[in-house]
């Protein structure tokens, strides 16, 4: 027997799971002979690449983290104490391992279904608790994405309620981080709203003001009573923004109790890494009067079928979908991972244990400075929580030197230098840094000692914190690691993942997240980066952010990348902002309209408006397709002032529109660009690309096509792609210098975003290779058809392309239920007793579901959710035909909990059995919903957002 030595294991067998007899298969079904013939039948030939992707060879997993582990050694991990918003913490272990490095946590999608997703609701409603509690305010919402876009999104929200329509003025203090300052110009800028900067102790407001923003502690350090500040404000109905740090609310008085109107902020140092800029949760908090202006999701409380406690996303109506261009946050993405990760923290350490960090912290931070004034230098605060100032005119030189020798980061402004400590700061750091400065100022060296007396709070006592907080059981009860554990995987079980099931949602693309893609994401070489780390210290970040832009241009065909954007959405609003500063640079001020197919995700409309657009809807045809009549008739209407068109290729029908390139040359003809929404980016790798079709710009969803989990609703990324006429247009940023001539001003807090989760991205590339990501399209493409074969039968399939294909989704009509009383999301929850989450449910289309299977899942699974389908489709046959009652059915009551299929009574007209395990695989692996159907309306009704009271958890009839 002959050995092959050479053999090695291909990653693209690992990620692509139809093997050659399920291909063969499947094809037979399709009545094609090979998978080449099905993609020629589906994907235009005029918009094929004429080559293949010129990626480097698919490295194997064991090599790729080798090379990435010497990649990682090039960043240098220097103790930081740059603070502007970030800083190092400790993630508890418990948390690290059970949490972020476990894909029973990070693989969910958002929690639509919340029957199935009650354990990361309640995971993210205690989150919601403890941002109320800490800030002081009424409501909060469930995460966004950053700090900076928190404030943005803080802004508009008060400019949005003004009462005065002509005031235009915002009020921003001087001493706001600068990457948040940038932020706000750019989502200032389209609105016409003018920024004036100055001193909150100085300014005078009046009432050409709607909104003022302050930062608490300061940007210096500084702690200010702001409440003389938010009295004036109000008496200018001036409503008061609060860019707050969380952990200093354990010691200072909260901004709710002096008068801010919102609370913002980032819940990063709450076990999160830095990570080069993230990814971390925002906080957003407001007054109760406000909820329904509340940008992002809220959790809250409501009950279920069976009058039990129940937890469900509210308010839900009011998002992009519905408002589209009426909306007054495009915001489609949270954090939620991050934000469950901070909860759980919070729930860790307590009341009692958050102060004794922030105690620790604040007590190393006034020792220091009283070291460093022993030492002779001029500390320039007064009252501080865990950062100062000082003054080093000629010296900065030399303690920046001694300092890097020390392998220690500070920031630096000129002479100013500011040191921030943080939670890992140990007093042997303080003595360090006391040692360091002593040197440079060559004293002798019993001057040089630690201040070792009496150390006593320098907040004024008006400014202390007298109020409790995190009073809920939940906050403590689980101090312990057996029990956090035992609380988390409580959880965790409630929840359904792709551990458990496919979950084929259409547009959503839920694929693998491959264990050595996410490995490296929390080694400390790229974990504990600082985002304003001076750029001799992260070559290894440098070196897979180079690389990603070249990769990600090869796949699109574009010029150029900008990673900045951490979000989808954000990326459409990017995208829009560039093509903005375009025209404006040609002196094309006037064009301001975007032209966007009715069939667009609710996204769309909402970032153009959110850019300063003028939308203008182009009907789509019966058979999906844009109507290219209506567009070519409305882009010469409109050409004089037309700036763009928003589309998505394949449609959001699942289809690849045979007319796409005519689409986009009558826009470019009369004057426009194409923006192209990269949300179906899965069916074009490899087979064609944006700027095949002819598109100028693109988003794309790392968090869909490039493998970045979905984390129970985020985090997610949406980098831009452009062509070679806009790369000197994409955004810059204040802190670090990554700017063209003609950059906008940043979108994210951080100069790549999360920068930490692109390291994903770059892995599932470097592994798949250029032919690897291919074959995931055409087997994407593959599976979808296979469905669309197996289904249709039962389930009209609304869209197809010219030879009757789809492209790697298709929408199943479920309209016609509706005539003996079933609707679509009757099935949606059947589909859980199951053992599967529903599909995209109305989107796009009204009383439909949109499936997507990927390219990650294998043929028996593809069959079983197939099966499910099909049984499903029989249970309304015998409810139409009378065999089954129409009101008590097992659709109608669907979900069916343990509690109900194994209680004493059971009045129902069909058996336990067929609620609970209707096909026979189910009994071999029942997933069991956590709750009954949830009553949505009636958590809207009287909407509850933080953890109730402990007795409401065992007494329905608090609810009922």
């Amino acid at each position: 027997m002959s050995l092959n030595i050479h053999y090695q294991e291909d990653f693209k067998d690992r990620h692509i799971a139809p093997k050659a007899e399920d291909r063969d298969a499947m094809l037979a079904v399709l009545g094609v002979s090979s998978v080449e013939e099905l993609i020629e039948q589906t994907v235009p030939q005029k918009i094929r690449l004429k080559q293949p992707l010129n990626l480097p060879k698919a490295k194997s997993e064991k090599d790729y983290l080798t090379t990435l582990k010497q990649t990682a050694s090039l960043n240098k991990v220097f103790k930081s104490y740059i603070g502007q918003g970030y800083y190092d913490t400790i993630t508890p272990g418990v948390i690290l391992r059970n949490v972020m490095e476990n894909p029973g946590w990070y693989t969910q999608y958002t929690p639509y279904q919340a029957e199935i997703a009650q354990g990361r609701l309640q995971a993210l409603l205690n989150f919601q608790t403890a941002v109320i509690d800490l800030t002081g305010m009424e409501i909060a919402n469930a995460s966004l994405l950053d700090e900076g876009t928190a404030a943005a999104e803080a802004m508009f929200m008060q400019y949005s309620l003004r009462k005065n329509q002509s005031a235009k003025k915002f009020f921003v203090s001087r001493l706001l981080f600068p990457q948040t300052v940038d932020i706000l110009k750019t989502r200032a800028n389209p609105f016409g709203i003018e920024l004036v900067i100055g001193d909150h102790l100085t300014f005078g407001l009046h009432d050409e003001f709607f909104g003022a923003i302050v930062q608490y502690p300061a940007g210096n350090g500084e702690v200010y009573d702001y409440t003389a500040f938010a009295q004036q404000a109000h008496e200018k109905n001036v409503k008061v923004t609060v860019v707050a740090d969380l952990l200093s609310l354990t010691l200072l008085t909260p901004p709710g109790e002096w008068g801010a109107d919102i609370v913002v902020g980032t819940s990063q140092r709450f076990g999160i890494p830095m990570g080069f800029g993230g990814p971390h949760a925002a906080f957003f908090a407001t007054k109760d009067e406000y909820k329904r202006s509340i940008p992002g999701r809220i959790i809250g409380v409501t009950i279920d079928s069976n009058n039990n406690y129940a937890l469900r996303m509210a308010l839900q109506t009011r998002e992009q979908h519905i408002r589209r261009d009426k909306a007054t946050s495009n915001i489609c993405t949270a954090q939620a991972l991050l934000a469950i990760m901070a909860g759980f923290y919070a729930a860790y350490h307590g009341p009692k244990g958050l102060k004794l960090i922030a105690e620790r912290t604040h007590g190393l931070t006034i020792t220091l400075a009283e070291s460093l004034k022993n030492a002779g230098y001029n500390v320039l605060n007064k009252a501080y929580f865990d950062t100062i100032q000082l003054d080093l005119h000629d010296l900065v030189d030399s303690i920046k030197r001694e300092c890097i020798d020390n392998e220690i980061n500070l920031h630096y402004n000129g002479s100013i230098v500011t040191i921030a400590l943080d939670e890992t700061t140990s007093f042997e750091d303080v003595k360090l840094l006391t040692k360091i400065f002593s040197k440079v100022k060559a004293i002798a060296a019993n001057a040089a000692e630690v201040f070792e007396g009496n150390i006593v709070t320098v907040i004024p006592e008006s400014l202390q914190r007298t109020s409790e907080y995190l009073t809920h059981p939940v906050f403590n009860t689980h101090h312990s690691e057996h029990e956090m554990l035992r609380y988390i995987k409580s959880l965790e079980s409630k929840d359904l993942s792709l551990c458990h099931s496919m979950i084929a949602l259409g547009s959503c693309t839920m694929k693998l997240n491959a264990t050595t893609e996410m490995i490296p994401v929390t080694w400390p070489e790229f974990g504990k980066i600082h985002p304003f780390a001076p750029a001799d210290q992260v070559s290894g970040y440098y070196t897979v952010f180079n690389e990603l832009d070249k990769w990600l241009s090869e796949i699109t065909g574009f010029a150029a990348m900008s990673l900045q954007p951490n979000a989808g959405a954000q990326g459409e609003y990017t995208g829009l902002m560039v093509i903005r500063a375009y025209h404006q640079d040609r002196g094309d001020h006037h064009r301001n309209i975007a032209l966007i197919p009715s069939s667009a995700h609710g996204t769309n409309p909402a970032s153009a408006a959110m850019a300063g657009m003028k939308i203008v809807v182009v009907k789509s045809l019966e058979n999906g397709n844009i109507d290219v009549e209506d567009l070519n008739a409305k882009a010469e209407l409109h050409a004089e002032n037309l700036s763009c068109l928003m589309v998505t290729y394949p449609s959001t029908h699942g289809v690849f529109e045979e007319s796409i390139i005519d689409i986009c040359t009558i826009i470019h003809e009369n004057g426009g660009q194409v923006y192209m929404d990269g949300a179906n980016m899965n069916a074009q790798v490899g087979l064609t690309s944006p700027a095949a079709i002819g598109a100028d710009v693109c988003h794309l969803n790392l968090h869909k096509t490039f493998c970045i989990p979905h984390g129970g609703g985020g985090p997610g990324m949406g980098p831009i792609g452009v062509a070679k006429h806009l790369v000197q247009y994409l955004p810059g940023h204040a802190v670090v210098d990554i700017n063209n001539k003609k950059s906008i001003h940043a979108v994210s807090s951080a100069p790549w975003g999360s920068a930490s989760i692109l390291i994903i991205s770059h892995a599932y590339i470097a592994l798949m290779g250029g032919e690897g990501l291919t074959d995931a399209t055409r087997y994407a493409i593959l599976n979808a058809n296979y469905m669309k074969a197996r289904l249709e039968a039962y389930y009209p399939v609304l869209y197809s392309g010219a030879n009757g294909r789809c492209a790697h989704e298709m929408i199943l009509d479920c309209r016609a239920f509706k005539s003996y009383g079933i609707e679509v999301v009757d099935i949606a929850k059947r589909l859980m007793d199951y053992g599967f989450h529903a599909p995209t449910v109305s989107f796009p289309v009204a009383g439909t579901l949109m499936v997507e299977p990927t390219e990650s899942e294998p043929k028996h699974e593809l069959d079983r959710f197939c099966d499910a389908l099909i049984a499903i489709r029989n249970e309304i046959t015998e409810v139409e035909t009378g065999a089954l009652d129409k009101v008590d059915n097992p659709l109608k009551n669907a979900p069916h909990t343990a509690s109900i299929v194994t209680g004493d009574e059971w009045s129902h007209s069909y058996s336990r059995k067929t609620a609970a395990f209707p096909l026979p695989y189910v009994a071999a692996y029942k997933f069991w919903p956590a709750v009954g159907r949830v009553n949505d309306s009636f958590g809207d009704r009287s909407l509850i957002c933080a953890c109730p009271p402990i007795e409401s958890y065992s007494e329905s009839e608090t609810f009922a």
